[in-house]
Parts: structure tokens; C-alpha cells; sequence
């Protein structure tokens, strides 16, 4: 019988690649308690309303990617596609719209059915972070800081740039647009055929296509800086004056619109070019329509993702295997005195693993096959002394020691 095989664009977390991501889980976690967010967790499937309303419906997520079916009581479902509009639905339904600012932290896979591609996958998993509630550029900047600070943590600093852009307001938005829509209808026969598609519906998703003829005429389209409103400039250059003050550098990009719907005024991406042509590790912006979207109030908020298997990818180092202490019964009547000793350790916080068969050589093959650093070795006589032989598998030495010792002895050289 064929071996089943995980579902193409899927894969298992295994090893080193499960510690990558953990390590990465972990970093950003710990990060984003240090300024104040919380972790919230949301459902993995959501009514399809939640995000065909709050992406657009001539976003591709929604038009091509999303995985929605449905269930047996006739109620339209979807996989989350991302984590912005779970959160701003979630605000909403637990009622804390009254309970302002509010900051989250979230982790966790999300779907598109997508081409895989390099750190791309159709299950695959991200962090994220909104802060919602405030309208000040400050609080972007903090948002954006919060990112930067993670991909520090994780030793990427030095790997990724930040590129930064404003889509203004509603106001200055419409103003871009029409000026858009004038620049490419005259170029209409020009576009790719799924461009010119969106030239009615939403020009602004032609700056952000892949074809190589739409990207010749995007390099001179009309810039949303020559049509921001007097608040929208001002936003945009507090935006940056606060950056400045949390020591975060970036740089302008006025060419980032984002691929969703419901972004405004800030618009960032930390980007890298050790990932090939999918550069972007982390992205986002703000979006002050979205709870409203969802059945709240007028809402402002701003927030990021970012996909830790890009993430993971990035690394220099795979975090190492976490040692463990291999103990070693000699004869059935040492074993039970051998399992009093694993729980003991593993109740002081050690990491500790026993074999079940094989004679002495062959448990020390299999501790040294997991990565320990210690072996308890226990046989019958010894147990019946209280003590036990402790020996260091890396140096090779070896010592009687007092049985109730030992959690303080490996505690102490398993750090």
C-alpha cells in the first residue's frame, strides 16, 4: 500500500525545523510582553463574512485564495486567511470596544490556496501584533518599533530594511485613484489582462501586480504623496518624527499599497534579499475602518504579521536540541529506583529520558543518539546505597554520587 504523503503545499514541523519555530514563537512573544501586548487566540475557521467583508472582494485573497466550504448545518465557513479581521471580529464580539486601547499578540497557521514557493505555503503560520485604539502616529511607530525589536531579538536586524509609505485618507485616496484610473486607462491596452480588470474596480491593485509589462508602466504612475489631504501629511510626518524617536531607520517607498482592502495612512514591509523575489518577512499598517466593519464603532488601529517560516528560514542557527540526562537501570531490580530518579529530575525541571531494553553499551549509544549530556547510571547494589554513578558523556569522566544530590548537581551543569 502507498505511503500517504502530507497534502501538497503542507508540511510536518519535525526536529529542527519544529525548534526554529518555536524559537521564533517564543522570541516574539516574550518581545511583545514587554510592551504590553497581550496574546489573544482565535478560532482557525471563521464565518466567510469576516473576511470577504473586510479584505474586499477584489482583493486576491478573497477572489482566488481563501479555503471556504460548507458545514453540514449550511453555514459558509471559512480557514483564516490571515489574523487582522479575527482579531477586530473578536474585539467586537466580546464586547471590549469600550475597553480602548487594546494591544494583541497572536501566533498561529492560517490557509491560502496559493502557489508554494520558497518560505511560502498553503498552510503556514504566522505572528502578529495590533494595537488598537489609538490614532496617533505615535502609536504606529510603536507598532512598527514592537516588529523591529522582534526581528532584533531574533539576530535579523541586520538582515531586513524597512521600506515605509502612507496611503492617506479616505479623501486623499480618491483623488490618487482618479488620477490612477486617468494614467492607466490611457495605457489600458498596455496591462496585463488581470490589470485591467481591476482598473475600474480597485487601480490601486495595479501597483501591486507581478507582471513585468504592469510594473514598466507602475515605475511612472502618480505618487499618493502629490494628493494628501493637510491631515494626512501631517500623520505622515509625525509618522516619522516618532520613528525617529524610537531609533527604528527606514527608508521611503512610495510604490508599497499592501494587498489588502482595508489599510490607510501607514503602509511598512521589513524586507530582505536572502529570500529571492518573495522579500518580505514582515508587513502591515493602519486600518481604521475595519471594526467598524465588523459591526463595532469607528475604530483607529494599526498592525503587523509576519511569516515565521520566513522567519525560520533567516536564522543563522538552529536553536540546539535541549540537553537531557539519560538514566541507566543495570538489572530489573534497579529499575524501579530508576524511574523514582527520572520523575525526581523531571520534577526539579530536567530534562531526563530512561531506556526501557539493551545492555549498558547499547543505553549509552542511545543516550549519546539523544544529545545527553549526563547518564545516571543505577544498578542494584547501588540503589540499595542511595547512590548512583554520574557520568559525563562529553568529557567522559565518571563518579559515585548521593541519589538525592543529583537535581541539584545537573541542575546546576545542564544550564
Amino acid at each position: 500500500m502507498e505511503a500517504l504523503q502530507p497534502v501538497r503545499g503542507t508540511r510536518d514541523l519535525i526536529g529542527e525545523d519544529q525548534r526554529r519555530h518555536a524559537y521564533v514563537v517564543e522570541t516574539a512573544r516574550r518581545i511583545a510582553a514587554l510592551y504590553g501586548f497581550d496574546e489573544w487566540s482565535t478560532p482557525i475557521f471563521e464565518d466567510t463574512g469576516v473576511f470577504s467583508r473586510s479584505l474586499g472582494d477584489t482583493s486576491d485573497v478573497v477572489s482566488k485564495e481563501m479555503y471556504s466550504f460548507t458545514d453540514r448545518g449550511g453555514d459558509f465557513l471559512t480557514l483564516r486567511p490571515e489574523g487582522t479581521a479575527g482579531v477586530c471580529r473578536a474585539l467586537v464580539s466580546n464586547g471590549l470596544t469600550q475597553s480602548l486601547p487594546q494591544k494583541v499578540f497572536y501566533a498561529g497557521p492560517m490557509f491560502r490556496y496559493e502557489r508554494p514557493q520558497k518560505g511560502r505555503y498553503r498552510q503556514f503560520h504566522q505572528i502578529g501584533a495590533e494595537l488598537i485604539g489609538p490614532s496617533e502616529p505615535a502609536a504606529d511607530a510603536e507598532a512598527i518599533a514592537l516588529g523591529a525589536h522582534i526581528l532584533d531579538a531574533l539576530g535579523l536586524a541586520g538582515q531586513t530594511v524597512l521600506e515605509l509609505n502612507t496611503l492617506g485618507d479616505l479623501e486623499s485616496r480618491s483623488a490618487w485613484r482618479a488620477a490612477l484610473i486617468g494614467y492607466f486607462a490611457e495605457r489600458r491596452d498596455a496591462l496585463s489582462e488581470e490589470s485591467q480588470a481591476r482598473l475600474e474596480r480597485n487601480p490601486l491593485r495595479i501597483l501591486d501586480s507581478k507582471s513585468p509589462a504592469d510594473q514598466a508602466l507602475v515605475a511612472d504612475a502618480p505618487l499618493i504623496g502629490a494628493y494628501l489631504t493637510e491631515r494626512a501629511r501631517s500623520l505622515w510626518d509625525g509618522l516619522r518624527t516618532a520613528l525617529d524617536g524610537f531609533g527604528v531607520p527606514f527608508r521611503e517607498n512610495p510604490r508599497i499599497v499592501r494587498g489588502l482592502d482595508y489599510y490607510s495612512h501607514t503602509a511598512f514591509e521589513f524586507v530582505t534579499d536572502r529570500l529571492g523575489a518573495q522579500g518580505t518577512v514582515l508587513a502591515g499598517g493602519r486600518y481604521d475602518g475595519l471594526v467598524a466593519d465588523m459591526g463595532g464603532p469607528q475604530t483607529p488601529a494599526i498592525g503587523w504579521a509576519a511569516g515565521i517560516e520566513r522567519l525560520s528560514m533567516l536564522l543563522e542557527n538552529a536553536p540546539a536540541a535541549p540537553s537531557a540526562v539519560a538514566v541507566i537501570p543495570i538489572g530489573e531490580g534497579a529499575q524501579a529506583s530508576a524511574i523514582l530518579v527520572l520523575q525526581t529530575l523531571r520534577r526539579a525541571g530536567i530534562r531526563a529520558e530512561m531506556s526501557y531494553r539493551g545492555n549498558l553499551k547499547r543505553r549509552l549509544e542511545r543516550a549519546n543518539k539523544i544529545g545527553a549530556g549526563f547518564a545516571v547510571i543505577l544498578g542494584e547494589e547501588e540503589a540499595a546505597r542511595g547512590v548512583a554513578q554520574l557520568k559525563d558523556l562529553g568529557q567522559g569522566t565518571q563518579q559515585e554520587v548521593a541519589i538525592d544530590r543529583l537535581p541539584a548537581m545537573l541542575g546546576t551543569r545542564n544550564d
